[in-house]
């Protein structure tokens, strides 16, 4: 496993990073929880040593899970990664969505980011972890209600209470970047990366890069289609926030399984699934530190932890950005 620090805050992470999202249920129809705790052990196991996971991600399931694990881990081998600002006990804020809890009751899911709410939110992270200090305290999303300079001296004030080591955002553009760094020095900036979505390689990562920040990129499988187990006509669950997503339809799941197809005999070459290809690319490109992916059991943890072991040289990483600009999806 390659170890990368996250910005300049001198924390080392794992490049394959555990994302504890899919353990939480939120929006993905739940996890076993004992398997969900035998997945973090068996990941940190095979060199993963940090996770990301955030508060609404099963409105505290998935803290709680990793609270779990941490009993059985060295709280100094293992980087926490957890975020604030989506509140569901409160109608403040901007409405982000509408989710359904365990009981299957409709919750409305807030942006909110306050001073004191972050202060409180950081209190309530660090219970549901067990732990007393997080490694790097993310915004979740950007908030509109709410000035970007006073979010930051939250972080600020956590900062030097020891609360928190590292101070970074999610789903921000250069300029909120810019906005915040005026308060405190941000460690990084977590966003959507895939082979298919790459937006973030025109501003986002030339910044970090030329500023030292740490670019964690979320969904680098495109939330299961680049692993080439969905067809044409697969049907999503009810509530799965894939159904009518632009990158699901009949048309552009064919042409992307023509895509992986062609890659398959370089998968074969490395003795690799085409998932464990997919994330060993990623992390290999300019600017790209961490990449999350998630696992619901064991066995699929210990796959994603493999996927480091799959080295790819110049020539074919330059094999593989021909055959993507071949691909042409349909918008």
């Amino acid at each position: 496993m390659e170890y990368r620090e996250i910005g300049q805050s001198g924390i080392q992470a794992s490049a394959i990073t555990f994302g504890a999202w899919a353990i939480g249920g939120w929006m993905w129809g739940g996890a076993d929880r004992k398997q969900a705790l035998e997945a973090i052990l068996a990941a940190y196991e095979n060199g993963v040593t940090t996770i990301d996971t955030a508060p609404v991600y099963g409105m505290g399931v998935s803290e709680e899970i990793l609270g779990e694990a941490l009993k059985n881990l060295p709280r100094d081998k293992v980087q926490v990664l957890t975020k604030f600002g989506l509140r569901w006990d409160l109608k403040e804020g901007s409405l982000h969505f509408s989710l359904d809890d365990e009981h299957g009751t409709m919750q409305d899911v807030y942006r909110y980011a306050r001073k004191e709410s972050v202060i409180l939110e950081c209190e309530n992270c660090l219970r549901r972890l067990g732990t007393d200090y997080i490694d790097l305290f993310q915004l979740h999303w950007p908030e509109p209600t709410t000035p970007i300079e006073e979010t930051m001296e939250a972080l600020v004030q956590l900062q030097q209470q020891g609360k928190i080591r590292a101070a970074g955002v999610s789903n921000y553009s250069v300029e909120q970047m810019q906005t915040a760094e005026s308060v405190i020095l941000l460690a990084s900036n977590q966003v959507p990366y895939s082979m298919l979505l790459r937006d973030i390689e025109k501003d986002v990562v030339p910044y970090c890069i030329e500023k030292s920040k740490a670019v964690i990129v979320y969904s680098p499988l495109q939330r299961g289609l680049l692993t080439g187990k969905i067809k044409p006509g697969h049907q999503f669950t009810e509530g799965d926030t894939r159904n009518g997503n632009r990158f699901y339809s009949d048309e552009n799941i064919k042409r992307v399984n023509i895509f992986l197809d062609e890659l398959r005999p370089l998968a074969a070459d490395k003795n690799a699934s085409l998932s464990q290809l997919v994330i060993a690319w990623t992390i290999r490109q300019p600017g790209i530190t961490l990449a999350l992916v998630g696992a619901r059991n064991a066995e699929q943890a210990v796959q994603n932890a493999k996927a480091s072991d799959v080295i790819l040289s110049d020539e074919e990483l330059e094999l593989i950005d021909k055959k993507l600009s071949a691909l042409e999806l349909s918008f």
